[in-house]
C-alpha cells in the first residue's frame, strides 16, 4: 500500500429521520436555518433559499453572493420537476486575446494551458457573472411561500456573529493562504496578523467575521434581489470590480437573467431520473445510465461487477465528455462547489448546488460589500477553436450534477455533491446503490466508492474488499485512493430520501466532512 494512505479512518455519520422534513447540507448550521423555516411553516424552496444564503455566512468558501448554481425543484402536487439555472456568464466586453497563453499548464482544478498572470484562475479577470442572488429570488418568486426578508435573516444573523474558528476553518484557510494572501482586501480577511485563523488548544471558538457581509445581506434583504444586479448594490459591486482591474461591467449585472428549463430526464430501472440539463453533468450522467441499463447486476451487491461497469460507463462518459464538451482529462480537483438537498412535509424536494468554483473562488473579496466573487472563467478552455473555448456573454461547461429521482409518481430521493469532476461519478454510484442493489440510504453513503472521472486511473478506496480491488485491477490501471478530509478524494455528497412504504424520510450526508449534517425540522 502506498506511504501516503496514511489516515486509515472508518467513519460513521448519523442520519437525519423524520415524518416531517429534513435538509441535508455540508454545514449543519446553516441547515439548521433551513430546518427552523421548515418548522415555520416554509416549504422545500423556503427552507433551501434560507441555508443557501446561511452558507454564504458560515462556508463562504463553497459558495455565496459571488457564486453560480443550479436548483432542482420537485412538486408533489404536479409530480414535476423543473430547473432554475442561474449558471455562469462570461462579461460581454471579454476579449480572448486578454488571456495569452504561456506555454504552461495551470496548476489549480483544470490542466489548462496557462495564462498570463493566470488571470483566468484568479483576480479581477476570472469574474464571470454571478447569478446566485437572482436564481434564489426566482426560485422563491415560482415556487415558494415566504417572504424573501424573512429568509435572509437566519443569514444576517449568522454573519453578524461569525464564524467559528475551528480546526477545519484553520485547515481550509491554511491551504489556501498564499493564493489568499495576494489580494489586499482578501488579506485582510482571511489573514488577520498574516495567518491563518486558528483558536488556542482548549479554548472556545473564536470568531471570524466576514466585514460588510452582514450590512450586504441587509441591503439585499431590504431592496429585494434586483438591487443586486440594477440598484445600488449593482452600483457598488461594479465600482469595486473595476477599480481592482476587472471587466465585469454594468450592463452585465444589468442584462442576467436566472431561467427556468426543463430537466434532463431518463427512465432507469422504475426509476424517473431528473438532472440539470445542458452545460453541466447532467447529460453525462444520463449517458452513463444508458450504459449501465443492459447490465444483470449480481445479487446482493454491489460486488466485484457493479465496481467494473461503474468504471467502464464513467470513462466511455468521460472520453464523450472530454473530446465534446472541452474538458481536460487530468484535473485537479480543488472545486469549491457546495450542495444541499431539502425534502417538505408534503414530499417536495430541492437539490441545490452552487459555487465559487475554486476554493474561495476568484480569491478577491469586493471591499465595498464583502462579496467573495466566483472566478467562473476558468470554466472556459483558454485555447480557441472549441465549444468551450473562452468568448464574450457565453455559458461554460460546469461540473454541477443535482439530482432528483422519483418513482411510481412519488418522491424518491435528492442527490448532489460537491467536489469538482468528481461529483457526477459520485452521484451516479450512490444512485445505482438505491435503485440497483437496494441499499438504505445510510449503507449507501458508507459503502466505499471508486472514482472514473478520467485520467491515466481509476481511483480506488482500499477499504472495498480485496477481491473488487483485484477484479478491478485487472480491467483498468488503478490507484489506491483513501476517503479523507482533505484533499476531497471522492466528493461530498448529500442527499435527502422520502420511503413510500412507512412514510419515513431520511438525510445522509458527506461522511469525511466535519461540517456536514443533515437536519430534521422536528428535531
Amino acid at each position: 500500500m502506498p506511504e501516503h494512505l496514511t489516515q486509515n479512518w472508518f467513519v460513521r455519520k448519523p442520519l437525519a429521520r423524520s415524518r416531517r422534513g429534513i435538509v441535508a447540507t455540508q454545514n449543519r448550521v446553516a441547515g439548521e436555518a433551513g430546518a427552523r423555516v421548515l418548522a415555520a411553516g416554509g416549504n422545500a424552496v423556503d427552507a433551501a433559499v434560507a441555508t443557501s444564503f446561511a452558507l454564504a455566512a458560515v462556508e463562504p468558501w463553497y459558495s455565496g453572493l459571488g457564486g453560480v448554481g443550479f436548483m432542482l425543484v420537485y412538486s408533489a402536487r404536479e409530480d414535476r420537476v423543473s430547473v432554475v439555472d442561474f449558471g455562469p456568464v462570461s462579461p460581454r466586453a471579454l476579449v480572448p486575446a486578454d488571456y495569452p497563453l504561456t506555454g504552461g499548464v495551470t496548476t489549480d482544478l483544470f490542466t489548462w494551458p496557462a495564462v498570463k498572470d493566470d488571470r483566468n484562475v484568479h483576480g479581477p479577470l476570472s469574474f464571470a457573472v454571478p447569478g446566485q442572488v437572482d436564481g434564489l429570488g426566482l426560485a422563491l418568486e415560482q415556487f415558494g411561500t415566504l417572504k424573501w426578508s424573512e429568509l435572509i435573516r437566519p443569514a444576517i444573523e449568522l454573519a453578524e456573529k461569525g464564524i467559528a474558528a475551528d480546526w477545519f476553518l484553520t485547515l481550509k484557510v491554511a491551504t489556501n493562504a498564499r493564493e489568499l494572501a495576494r489580494y489586499r482586501s482578501t488579506r485582510e480577511v482571511w489573514l488577520p496578523q498574516g495567518f491563518a485563523p486558528a483558536t488556542p488548544a482548549g479554548a472556545a471558538p473564536e470568531r471570524l467575521k466576514l466585514p460588510r457581509l452582514a450590512e450586504t445581506l441587509t441591503r439585499l434583504a431590504q431592496a429585494g434581489r434586483r438591487d443586486f444586479y440594477e440598484g445600488g448594490l449593482a452600483a457598488d459591486i461594479v465600482t469595486d470590480a473595476q477599480a481592482l482591474g476587472a471587466i465585469l461591467g454594468p450592463e452585465d449585472l444589468r442584462r442576467y437573467r436566472a431561467r427556468i428549463v426543463e430537466p434532463a430526464e431518463t427512465d432507469y430501472r422504475g426509476a424517473r431520473i431528473a438532472a440539470a440539463p445542458g452545460l453541466t453533468a447532467g447529460p453525462s450522467l444520463m449517458r452513463a445510465l444508458d450504459g449501465l441499463r443492459p447490465v444483470r447486476f449480481q445479487r446482493n451487491g454491489p460486488h466485484a461487477d457493479a465496481f467494473i461497469a461503474y468504471a467502464e460507463v464513467l470513462r466511455d462518459a468521460y472520453a464523450e465528455r472530454l473530446a465534446a464538451m472541452g474538458e481536460t482529462p487530468d484535473a485537479r480537483d480543488l472545486a469549491c462547489t457546495t450542495h444541499l438537498n431539502v425534502i417538505d412535509r408534503d414530499g417536495n424536494m430541492v437539490a441545490l448546488t452552487q459555487t465559487l468554483l475554486s476554493v474561495f473562488g476568484s480569491k478577491l473579496v469586493l471591499p465595498s460589500t464583502g462579496i467573495l466573487m466566483n472566478n467562473g472563467i476558468m470554466w472556459f478552455d483558454p485555447r480557441p477553436g472549441s465549444p468551450n473555448s473562452l468568448g464574450p456573454g457565453k455559458r461554460p461547461l460546469t461540473n454541477m450534477c443535482p439530482v432528483i429521482a422519483r418513482r411510481d409518481g412519488k418522491p424518491w430521493f435528492a442527490i448532489g455533491a460537491s467536489g469538482g469532476r468528481k461529483i457526477f461519478p459520485a452521484v451516479m454510484q450512490i444512485a445505482s446503490f438505491l435503485i440497483d442493489h437496494g441499499l438504505y440510504l445510510e449503507d449507501a453513503f458508507h459503502r466505499p466508492r471508486i472514482d472514473a472521472s478520467g485520467g491515466d486511473f481509476v481511483g480506488v478506496d482500499p477499504r472495498l474488499p480485496i477481491a473488487i480491488r483485484d477484479a478491478v485491477a485487472k480491467k483498468f490501471a488503478t490507484q489506491l485512493t483513501e476517503l479523507v478530509v482533505y484533499p476531497t478524494n471522492f466528493a461530498c455528497p448529500s442527499a435527502v430520501l422520502h420511503d413510500a412504504g412507512t412514510g419515513e424520510r431520511f438525510g445522509a450526508t458527506d461522511v469525511m466532512s466535519p461540517w456536514s449534517g443533515a437536519v430534521a425540522e422536528d428535531a
